[in-house]
């Protein structure tokens, strides 16, 4: 067995010095058919790139398509790369997005809050909302304004929109304000355009009843419904809501007022009433002093009269 391992060798090692001597001459030769500045030459050279190159196509396609997959690869993560940057700029976009909506409403607030047209004699001050302490029991908020500011007991607070309630308790900083939901609410109020006074009662719902309407069928749903200003409680022709028809079939107020997004109130400063000192005066004003009423006028005598 060895003999014949080493009569193969023997026979296959010159092979091999033949056809590397040759690879290495056809290497030379075509090294300096390359380098061979002539016109000749370099005929030789286009002619035998023309035969040769054409049919070496097919040995080029999987070049080609490696140098394909690669330029797509590349392209694929190139996409990737932009698709996640988009997608954090979308993320970014959405929470510019909601901050931009908060800014337009809390700005639509307050553009409202300068535009409401009231009764000229009324001024207002603005306060933020501090705290809702809203409950199933109570309904109110806290606002930053108090007694420094103003502020009474009894006072109108609106927001953009309409009536939101009334002062009820005041600080040095800080006025709480009773919404006109609270179950201790109730507010004289004139359902437009029949007329229709009644009495707007809070139940702690967010649509209070009328009650003692006059003529409840001249109300509709969707009739406005305004501060009446009977017994100095509010001014008269405040925007309170609109009526509604509610689930129980009694006539209701849905409130002109957002009350889930209550952010600033306006405080009207309400005229100061007179004071009644004597119970004629609730119908008819007071009679003048009787020193400033001149004497009876006596009556003319009939003409063609006797004295007997």
């Amino acid at each position: 067995m060895a003999g014949n391992r080493t009569s193969e060798d023997e026979f296959s090692r010159p092979i091999r010095r033949i056809l590397v001597g040759g690879l290495v001459l056809l290497l030379f030769a075509l090294f300096l058919l390359w380098r061979i500045d002539s016109p000749r030459v370099e005929r030789f050279r286009t002619a035998l790139v023309d035969r040769l190159v054409p049919s070496f196509a097919w040995a080029m396609v999987p070049v080609t398509k490696a140098a394909g997959m690669i330029d797509a690869f590349q392209s694929y993560a190139s996409l990737y790369d932009q698709n996640q940057e988009l997608r954090r700029e979308l993320q970014q976009m959405k929470a510019w997005k909601e901050a931009a909506l908060q800014l337009e409403q809390q700005n639509a607030r307050l553009l409202d809050l300068n535009q409401v047209r009231l009764d000229a004699k009324l001024t207002h001050v603005t306060g933020m909302v501090l705290a809702d302490s809203g409950s199933p029991f109570r309904q109110s908020v806290l606002l930053n304004v108090g007694s420094r500011d103003g502020i009474r007991d009894g006072w109108a607070a609106m927001d953009g929109l309409g009536l939101v309630g009334r002062i009820s308790g005041v600080g040095e900083r800080t006025a709480r304000v009773i919404l006109l939901t609270d179950s201790a609410s109730r507010i004289p109020v004139v359902v437009q355009p029949s007329g229709q006074k009644a009495l707007m009662s809070g139940d702690n719902s967010p649509a209070p009843p009328l009650e003692f309407l006059e003529k409840p069928d001249l109300v509709r749903p969707g009739d406005q419904v305004v501060t009446s200003g009977d017994g100095g409680v509010f001014p008269a022709g405040l925007l309170v809501g609109q009526v509604a028809l509610g689930p129980d079939r009694r006539q209701r107020v849905r409130m002109a007022a957002d009350y889930e997004r209550l952010e600033f109130l306006r405080v009207l400063r309400s005229h100061e009433l007179p004071p009644i000192s004597q119970a004629g005066a609730m119908v008819a004003p007071p009679l003048p002093p009787p020193e400033l009423i001149g004497p009876m006028p006596l009556p003319e005598a009939t003409p063609g009269g006797s004295n007997g």
